[in-house]
């Protein structure tokens, strides 16, 4: 039976307290907290691996309402460390649920709290920035809590791909296709891999230390750096790999985490931003077109727009709208390209699918 009656407590980094209720779902969790703007795909945010280690605060009211199905799920379980709502709906009332989100975050021991006056939470992170805090239902103590959060680290210096990464490569799609990508997993979405294998490739997923050399021993013509948590600048033994693959010559794309570690390895720098992009409405403009996306974000750094217009070998392909941040890139010296964003968009819309298109025809090209 849901115990709902219990008191629960979110403690910022910078003092601030939020009281709420419990869920039923109880315990105590800490990491980074963030926001997600998005009004739908709950459960795709929650199973993706860039998310791994963050409480997530998520803007739209009510959570749960319409349940879990097994296959929207973007990895094998749910990444976040705890999640915090307004309203936590008990009742599931989409046809073909195969769970409620409770029953979802019972069998998983995640922690989730309730009755948080998340639009007041929102605007605060927004103007006071990204920083860690805890949730509990356990621990009514502030003093106590701040005592545990001193255990948190900070975002930033954190490699945390390793947390997320497959142990063994596998493959997916077609084992016939001579399209052949070989995909670094930094903590890859289920559906980047679906949207390469719709367009007809075979992809073998290698773990996130996997070298250069041992993913051209599976002979690919295109290599794929995936998205994933943690700040890129912490891992420069990845950094260093990637600068191999770029110099390959095989076509190369990169996506969120992907993205920034092929910026390191062009010789540019990243940085933690105030505030992530996270959501499913963020306007980028594509530098070539001058048409407009909409895209699905989810990122905490960033590419360094001065380094970009000072670097010889790499040219702005996106830009973001909202605060002309660098949404994508590519390497004038080499076939490569990335973006800071979700072209997979799971959820979100699909205005920048055609990049898989793009990928798939240089390799093609190759």
């Amino acid at each position: 039976m849901k115990d709902t009656s219990k008191k629960a407590l979110l403690l910022l980094e910078d003092g601030t307290v939020f009281y709420g209720s419990s869920t039923g779902l109880d315990g105590t969790a800490f990491g980074e907290i963030c926001f997600n703007t998005g009004m739908t795909g709950y459960q795709e945010i929650f199973t993706d691996p860039s998310y791994f280690g963050q409480l997530i605060v998520m803007a739209s009211a009510h959570i749960g309402n319409y349940g879990v199905r097994a296959n929207e799920v973007e990895s094998e379980k749910i990444q976040i460390a705890g999640l915090i709502t307004k309203n936590f709906s008990e009742v599931a009332s989409r046809s073909g649920k195969s769970d409620s989100l409770f029953g979802y975050f019972e069998k998983e021991n995640k922690v989730a709290i309730k009755d948080i006056d998340t639009r007041a939470l929102v605007r605060h992170i927004r103007d006071s920035g990204a920083m860690n805090a805890i949730i509990s239902t356990e621990i009514q103590d502030v003093e106590a809590l701040k005592i545990r959060l001193n255990d948190c680290p900070s975002m930033e210096g954190l490699a945390l791909a390793p947390k997320v990464s497959t142990v063994e490569a596998f493959e997916v799609g077609d084992p016939a296709s001579n399209l052949r990508i070989a995909a670094l997993d930094l903590g890859i979405k289920s559906n980047i891999t679906k949207c390469l294998t719709d367009r007809g490739a075979l992809v073998r997923v290698f773990p996130w230390n996997t070298s250069v050399e041992e993913m051209l021993k599976w002979a690919p013509n295109g290599l794929f750096y995936s998205n994933g948590p943690g700040d890129p600048a912490a891992s420069p033994e990845v950094v260093k790999e990637v600068a191999k693959g770029i110099e390959s010559g095989l076509p190369v794309f990169g996506i969120c985490l992907g993205h920034q570690m092929i910026a390191l390895a062009s010789g540019l720098t990243t940085f933690k931003m105030h505030n992530g992009h996270r959501g499913i409405n963020h306007p980028v403009k594509n530098m070539a077109t001058g048409l407009g996306e909409i895209t699905s974000q989810n990122h905490g750094f960033v590419v360094n727009m001065d380094d970009v217009k000072a670097s010889p070998n790499v040219e702005l392909t996106h830009l973001h709208l909202n605060d002309q941040t660098v949404a994508g890139i590519r390497r004038t010296d080499a076939n490569c390209f990335s973006v800071q964003y979700h072209p997979e968009a799971s959820p979100g819309p699909h205005d920048s699918r055609y990049l898989f298109d793009q990928f798939i025809e240089n390799v093609k090209n190759h």
